[in-house]
C-alpha cells in the first residue's frame, strides 16, 4: 500500500497534471482550428464588450430569466461549482502540497468550512443524479457516461472527507482519494467535464451574436 501511495503522489501525479494541461490545450487549440476552418465568420462577430457582459451576467446568481424560473437548480448549481472549484485549491492539506511541489503558498480554508464545502459537492452530485433520474427531459439526454462522471466527481471529495475524519482505514481512504482525484483531473479535457474549458468561449460567442448582431440580450 505504501509503494502504491508513493507512486500515486509521485509519478502518477505528474502524469495527471501533464494530461490535464496538455489535454486542455489540445482541446482549446482544436476548437479554434475547427472554428477557423468551418465557421470562420464567428471571429468577425466577436465583441469584447458583449462577451464580458454575457459572461459576468451568467456568472451572477439569479441574473437570468431561466435562473429565476428554476431557483432550486440555480442554488444547487452555483453552490456545487463554487465548492467544487475552491475546495481542492484552498484546502489546507492541499496547500502543503502546493508549497512542496510548486513553492506556492495559498490561503487555507478553515477545517469546518472545508467540511461543509465538501459535503455540498457530494450533495450536489446526489441532486444532479436524482434530477437525471426523475426529469424526463433530462433523462432523455442522459447517457451512461453521465452517471460515471458523477461518481468520478464525488469520489475524491467523499474519500477525502472519510480519510480526514478517519472513519475507515486511513491509508486505504487516502490512496483512493489521491487516485480518484487524479482520475478526475485527467478526465476533464476528454469528457463533459470539459465544459469548464469551453463555457467562457460559448458564452462569449452567444453574447457577441445577441448583443452585436441581433441587438438583443441573451437572457
Amino acid at each position: 500500500m505504501d509503494a502504491l501511495y508513493r507512486f500515486l503522489i509521485g509519478p502518477l501525479a505528474w502524469v495527471s497534471f501533464t494530461v490535464f494541461i496538455a489535454g486542455s490545450l489540445y482541446r482549446l487549440l482544436h476548437m479554434g482550428f475547427l472554428v477557423r476552418r468551418k465557421e470562420n465568420f464567428i471571429f468577425s462577430v466577436m465583441s469584447l464588450k458583449y462577451s464580458l457582459r454575457s459572461i459576468f451576467h451568467w456568472m451572477t446568481p439569479f441574473a437570468t430569466v431561466n435562473m429565476r424560473r428554476h431557483p432550486v437548480m440555480t442554488l444547487a448549481a452555483f453552490a456545487f461549482h463554487i465548492c467544487l472549484f475552491l475546495t481542492p485549491i484552498f484546502l489546507v492539506a492541499h496547500g502543503v502540497l502546493w508549497e512542496y511541489g510548486f513553492n506556492v503558498r495559498l490561503w487555507g480554508l478553515p477545517g469546518g468550512l472545508a467540511d461543509i464545502m465538501t459535503l455540498v459537492v457530494v450533495a450536489g452530485c446526489i441532486f444532479f443524479l436524482c434530477r437525471r433520474l426523475k426529469l424526463p427531459e433530462v433523462r432523455y439526454l442522459t447517457t451512461p457516461s453521465d452517471y460515471v462522471l458523477l461518481i468520478i466527481v464525488a469520489a475524491p471529495f467523499l474519500t477525502g472527507f472519510v480519510a480526514y475524519h478517519q472513519w475507515a482505514d486511513y491509508r486505504l481512504c487516502m490512496t483512493l482519494h489521491v487516485l480518484t482525484g487524479e482520475i478526475m483531473l485527467m478526465a476533464i479535457p476528454f469528457t463533459r467535464l470539459s465544459h469548464m474549458l469551453f463555457a467562457p468561449f460559448t458564452r462569449a460567442y452567444m453574447g457577441s451574436e445577441f448583443g452585436g448582431v441581433r441587438h438583443a440580450q441573451d437572457w
